[in-house]
């Protein structure tokens, strides 16, 4: 395996690690984490860093909301074309180019369904590729970014009594 995709490795369980951490973990020096982070920054391999979010212990209403989309496509216009126009909105989390029933799924987040719906209806279906939408309310998030968002801390060990 690369440094490089060691240090992308490392870097994607946990951000927040030093270049002190990440030399000890790949193997490099401190100063070649540091460039290799860099190169990687500059030529688009690392486009940002982000938190794993648990919106469920954040006061407020906060939805989230998986929609499948097909399109059709003409002469001129490419699935790229279709998801750079989507990709644009502030609402949309993820989109994701998909085998199987649909064609894309997307991941919005809004603070009410009305929110979502009103996204949907005025945003998403009048682009002119868009032929059909389905939107899946998300109700419960029990994994993020790898990480599990459950209160998983139960004490699996057997109790020892004299």
């Amino acid at each position: 395996m690369t440094k490089r995709r060691d240090l992308i490795e490392a870097l994607s369980k946990n951000a927040r690690l030093s270049s002190e951490d990440l030399a000890r973990l790949t193997g490099l020096d401190e100063d070649r984490v540091e460039s290799l982070i860099d190169e990687m920054e500059d030529e688009g391999i690392i486009r940002g860093y982000q938190a794993i979010v648990d919106w469920e212990e954040i006061e407020g209403e906060y939805v989230r909301a998986m929609i499948e989309l097909n399109v059709t496509l003409d002469r001129e216009t490419s699935y790229d074309d279709v998801a750079r126009r989507i990709s644009k909105f502030s609402k949309v989390h993820s989109l994701k180019l998909v085998s199987g029933n649909y064609d894309f799924a997307l991941e919005v987040e809004a603070e009410s369904m009305a929110e979502i719906s009103n996204f949907v209806s005025e945003k998403i279906a009048p682009v002119p590729e868009v032929t059909q939408t389905v939107t899946h309310l998300i109700m419960r998030t029990y994994k993020e970014g790898g990480t599990e968002l459950t209160d998983s801390h139960d004490d699996d060990r057997l109790s020892v009594s004299p």
